[in-house]
């Protein structure tokens, strides 16, 4: 049997079934469905405890994520840099605002 050989969900499913009606070890198992491993057996029961009968049917194969989001578009990144300097340029106004009324607040208070 080639390495890396996939099975559908469907036949995974009925030996890991199988398997446990007749309770049957994973060796025995292998050799009656002539599996090469019995290690695949336990990857599958695994499966079946941990994610059901629905786990068997997704297919974990090929390249990972690398957890790395992916590249915005040019327009994208180009528009949120022009808002993040909006924001800036408001949050500055505001800070001038807010010190020039404290200071209004401040002299009110000293005339009084």
């Amino acid at each position: 049997m080639p390495k890396g050989k996939s099975f559908s969900g469907e036949f995974k499913q009925r030996v890991v079934e199988d398997m446990r009606a007749n309770k049957l070890s994973f060796r025995e198992a292998a050799q009656k469905y002539n599996l090469p491993s019995h290690e695949r057996i336990r990857q599958w029961e695994r499966t079946y405890l941990t994610e059901g009968a629905a786990g068997l049917y997704v297919d974990y194969r090929g390249h990972k994520s690398t957890g790395r989001p992916a590249k915005l578009p040019k327009q994208v990144e180009e528009d949120l840099l022009a808002e993040n300097q909006r924001l800036r340029m408001e949050i500055d106004y505001l800070k001038k605002l807010n010190a020039l009324v404290s200071k209004e607040e401040q002299q009110n208070r000293k005339r009084k």
